[in-house]
């Protein structure tokens, strides 16, 4: 990875996980689509996931065939609007299946210019801890990786410290996303990070549960030293994500602070309740994709909440879940801010 990308991706930047757009009728949408990208960058994210599990694994499949020109797509946004920033967005692709298929992906992702490989362990949901290392080993020599803590209620895998211990030693590993949603394994990660000494990989937040909480907190380790998550790569800053970038901001100032204000960790509950609802917490996560897309629906950035997966819809209440954070939390929301330039994104 250059310098100069890896210096952005370790300051700490919003990173929003990229959702697909369909119309209907369950077409690829490409203007909706590119619009989503124009969104994110003017919002000032200072990255995109794409190809990951918010943008739906099933492009993959044979019969829908999406991986490459979605990733092709927000290849072709993301240089339009480096062309006018001073400070580029790192561009990050889904990695996932068994080792020949993320090796293949990873050399796919590095042909367009992504930076670094986001890498689902999912498909090894048996292999030990010599198995996983090793399949992180070989898609490390194709593309810089982002290792990623996926929680298990969404297809993720259980990853002991033990794993991420070793994980930390890989000389490609730039990043890690944590989202086990799960403190105990949050700590995993940290410790086995702080152990290995990789002062030189950058910790991202994915848990989408507890994201302020995360980013003012200095994780504790041995001989006094602390490290602390620097940005979030977030399924859930792929809405409201104007706002998501300010509350970065807000949380980055607060851990430069001698004290974190009562008032930030107060917006923190107000965002995991807004998550609860997004990603449908009631029905185990059921409509989470759903939910993202419900969100952007009414926002005019999506024509429908249609997955690729026709189960995949919105659970019983959760529309009324969203429409009682809205009333709840006006002031996390983004509507104007998308009212003001849609019509241009969707050019």
């Amino acid at each position: 990875m250059e310098t100069r990308i890896r210096t952005v991706l370790a300051s700490g930047v919003a990173i929003p996980a990229h959702p697909l757009a369909l119309s209907p009728e369950g077409r690829f949408d490409e203007r909706r689509q590119r619009a989503l990208t124009r969104y994110y960058a003017t919002a000032g994210a200072g990255g995109l996931a794409v190809g990951v599990h918010t943008t739906q694994f099933a492009i993959r499949r044979a019969d829908v065939g999406l991986f490459e020109p979605v990733l092709s797509l927000a290849r072709e946004e993301m240089d339009r609007a480096d062309a006018t920033r001073e400070v580029p967005l790192v561009r990050i692709g889904g990695v996932c299946g068994d080792t020949r298929q993320a090796c293949a992906e990873a050399e796919l992702l590095s042909s367009l210019g992504y930076h670094a490989g986001l890498l689902s362990l999912a498909a090894l949901s048996t292999a030990d801890d010599d198995a996983l290392v090793a399949h992180c080993e070989a898609v490390a020599a194709r593309i810089p990786v982002v290792g990623f803590y996926l929680q298990p209620s969404v297809g993720g895998r259980r990853l002991p410290y033990s794993f991420w211990r070793r994980f930390a030693e890989i000389p490609g590993v730039v990043a890690i996303k944590i989202a086990p949603f799960n403190r105990y394994q949050t700590l995993d990660v940290v410790r086995a990070v702080m152990d290995a000494g990789r002062d030189d990989i950058t910790l991202y937040t994915g848990n989408d549960d507890n994201i302020v909480a995360d980013l003012v907190t200095a994780f504790p380790g041995p001989g006094g030293q602390t490290r602390r998550i620097a940005g979030g790569l977030l399924g859930h800053w792929a809405v409201w994500t104007s706002g998501a970038v300010r509350l970065l901001a807000e949380c980055q100032a607060a851990a430069a602070a001698p004290a974190v204000p009562a008032s930030l960790l107060a917006t923190g509950v107000e965002v995991t309740d807004a998550n609860a609802a997004f990603f449908d917490a009631a029905n185990g996560f059921a409509g989470c994709i759903a939910g993202i897309h419900e969100v952007l629906r009414r926002q005019g950035l999506l024509a429908t909440t249609r997955c690729l997966d026709a189960h995949e819809v919105l659970s019983p209440g959760q529309a009324d879940e969203i429409d009682r954070v809205y009333r709840a939390y006006p002031h996390l929301a983004d509507d104007e801010f998308v009212a003001a330039h849609l019509d241009d994104w969707l050019r």
